[in-house]
């Protein structure tokens, strides 16, 4: 699992959570039963009103994924295709079929068995293309409906804020408790401003880091196997693929 969301969820908290408590505010000071459900609910609402439900039960699938998932590894694909590339070289295409059954990626073993079920060099480009183009697009609408909500979170904070001044401004004969209202009123626009940029932004950047990085790692494994198909060297194919890898993630050169 990749870390990083949820560092960096714990960190942007454990800092929010510390400046309350170096301005001698305590936390609870915040949970206000009106604004938390106006923020949240509302944004959720009006996330709902401008999607369809297949994109919103979609995207709140995606959270899981998104903040627990491993980090695709291109360079053990790489290893994997080239091994693949050497025992087709050797023993021809239709050996590999027992091999496809033991690959755990999906990508790689759907279309090793196409290639060895003889499916056309162009028509295996375009079927796995397809399925390459299909994951970005719902992965980027997923993305959307968080980056979305990330825009809709501080209007709706400002609303509540509006709403709590309206109240304030109707009870000005009671000065006593003047200050307490006014600080009241913005804790909507708190969270609003909160919930857009420590919750829904984040997650949505995350996403479509997370399938950039396996959308990349198919297209390694796309080439790789229109290389085994074609009973390409093992060396060369090694060579090309290792040449669509970033500097990050480097392999060893075969020997």
């Amino acid at each position: 699992m990749d870390p990083a969301g949820l560092i960096g969820l714990a960190v942007a908290l454990g800092a929010i959570i510390a400046t309350l408590s170096i301005e001698g505010t305590s936390p609870m000071a915040l949970m206000l039963p009106g604004p938390l459900i106006l923020v949240w609910i509302g944004t959720l609402g009006v996330g709902i009103a401008g999607n369809t439900m297949q994109d919103v039960t979609g995207a709140f699938a995606a959270i899981p994924r998104a903040l627990r998932s491993k980090r695709p590894d291109p360079a053990a694909t790489v290893e994997t295709v080239v091994g693949l590339a050497d025992r087709a070289r050797r023993e021809g295409l239709l050996a590999l079929e027992d091999a496809a059954k033991d690959i755990d990626d999906q990508f790689l073993r759907s279309g090793l068995q196409s290639a060895i079920d003889g499916t056309d060099p162009d028509d295996l480009r375009t079927i796995l293309e397809d399925r390459i183009a299909t994951k970005r697009a719902q992965d980027r609408s997923h993305a959307k409906y968080f980056m979305d909500m990330g825009g809709y979170a501080p209007t709706i904070g400002i609303i509540g804020t509006v709403i709590s001044l309206v109240h304030v401004l109707k009870n000005l004969s009671d000065p006593g408790t003047l200050g307490e209202s006014i600080a009241a009123a913005f804790v909507a626009t708190l969270w609003g401003i909160l919930s857009a940029n420590v919750v829904w932004i984040p997650l949505s950047s995350r996403i479509r880091r997370i399938s950039d990085l396996e959308c990349a790692q198919m297209e390694v494994t796309l080439e790789g196997l229109l290389a085994v198909q074609s009973g390409a060297n093992p060396r060369l194919v090694g060579e090309r693929l290792r040449s669509m890898l970033p500097p990050a993630a480097p392999v060893k050169a075969a020997a």
